[in-house]
């Protein structure tokens, strides 16, 4: 059984934990059937978990209670928990949990009450796939280097351009789109748009194939005619409204990278006190308690670094940009070293189809990309110390 001490550490209420141990109960009961046939029919897998999760009243932990939510703002701790316990069960239901929080997220926090409505209470049913449109094919770790633009034409706005690396491309309702809208460069003058599937002139033209296999692909803006009510926010905001999303989610990629991570250690722990070896277990061996050691140390330092993160957003700062870089980098950076281990110590096992380390090995890669790569995230973390020393 996976190690559920760390519930009990002071960033937690009585709700997380009563929520964490709901959830697991019901992965452990439902996801082997819904992820049956994720490898071969990859978008309706992904459907069935997103309306799975809806039903199940875990999709409406990602907006806020006044539609349909728990808190009156988005829980970091409830998202965390959410994210680490599916992952550490399925690396495919977590992507389809994150991708309805991330995807929704500029509308929960910068939507109006009429976008809210529209779009957010679907999100929390299940009834509606969301998916977050920022990076482009000469944009990505650069945000502000985005050439998709869209002008004002009346009541209507025109979007024309191209998105890429977009997750949920070709199953999702409604895309939360950034695109420039005045020519001033760099991070002004960008604004943030919800663009529906079935707009006039929007279409995915490629779908991506990755090492871990999500919906993937690139999205084309050829005159995308939408009405000027889709604007989110205020115009001209769209980068800081892309940066605040981001800093409410870029703990939960963490709780992801700690999940997988948690499960390798599990299925290794398992492993070593099974496998004979030497007239012994491979787990009486000092040398692999050594590295059984080093991983269990990642695991909990990994830990530590995301729920603090969560609990500082959710309890004592408006931005928690340090802590959250902090959390990212450090969890997908020991998550990918805790299972290598092991894949390492599962020996021929550990690369072959249809072991979990084989498939964490392929799962984890991304993580260390998406929502900022590693050194994406040294960098923020750099700057923003300077800044507190300098202060």
């Amino acid at each position: 059984m996976s190690d559920q001490s760390f519930l009990h550490w002071p960033f937690f209420n009585e709700e997380h934990r009563e929520l964490a141990a709901r959830l697991d109960q019901w992965a452990g009961d439902h996801l082997p059937a819904l992820t049956a046939n994720e490898h071969d029919d990859l978008d309706g897998t992904c459907k069935a978990i997103v309306k799975a999760l809806g039903e199940a009243g875990f999709a409406s932990y990602a907006v806020p209670a006044s539609a349909g939510g728990h808190h009156d703002k988005l829980d970091v701790r409830s998202l965390c928990l959410i994210r680490e316990t599916l992952a550490r069960h399925n690396a495919l239901s977590d992507f389809a949990f994150a991708m309805q929080g991330l995807g929704s997220g500029p509308i929960s926090l910068f939507g109006s009450e009429a976008q809210q409505a529209d779009y957010l209470n679907a999100v929390a049913t299940g009834d509606k796939i969301a998916a977050f449109a920022l990076s482009e094919p000469d944009a990505g770790s650069d945000v502000a280097g985005m050439t998709c633009r869209a002008r004002r034409d009346g009541d209507d706005w025109v979007l024309n351009g191209t998105k890429t690396w977009i997750s949920n491309a070709g199953i999702a309702d409604f895309y939360t789109v950034f695109a420039r809208t005045d020519d001033t460069g760099g991070a002004k003058g960008i604004s943030c748009f919800i663009v529906e599937a079935e707009s006039p002139g929007f279409q995915v033209t490629e779908r991506i194939d990755l090492v871990a296999p999500h919906p993937l692909g690139t999205l084309t803006f050829t005159d995308c005619r939408i009405p000027a009510a889709q604007l989110v926010g205020t115009e001209g905001k769209g980068f800081a409204i892309a940066m605040a999303t981001l800093d409410v989610f870029r703990s939960t990629v963490a709780a992801a990278a700690l999940g997988m991570g948690r499960r390798a250690l599990d299925e290794t722990l398992d492993y070593t006190a099974e496998r004979n070896i030497y007239g012994g277990t491979l787990g009486e061996l000092q040398l692999v308690q050594s590295k059984l050691g080093e991983m269990a140390l990642g695991v909990d330092s990994s830990a530590l670094m995301i729920y603090r993160a969560a609990w500082t957003k959710d309890c004592a700062a408006e931005r928690v940009t340090r802590e959250a870089a902090m959390a990212k980098y450090h969890a997908t950076e020991t998550a990918q070293q805790v299972i290598d281990a092991a894949v390492q110590l599962h020996g021929g096992k550990g690369v072959t189809k249809g072991y979990i380390v084989e498939a964490l090995y392929r799962d984890i890669r991304a993580l260390r990309i998406y929502e900022g790569a590693s050194e994406v995230q040294t960098t923020i973390i750099a700057r923003q110390t300077l800044a507190n020393h300098t202060s």
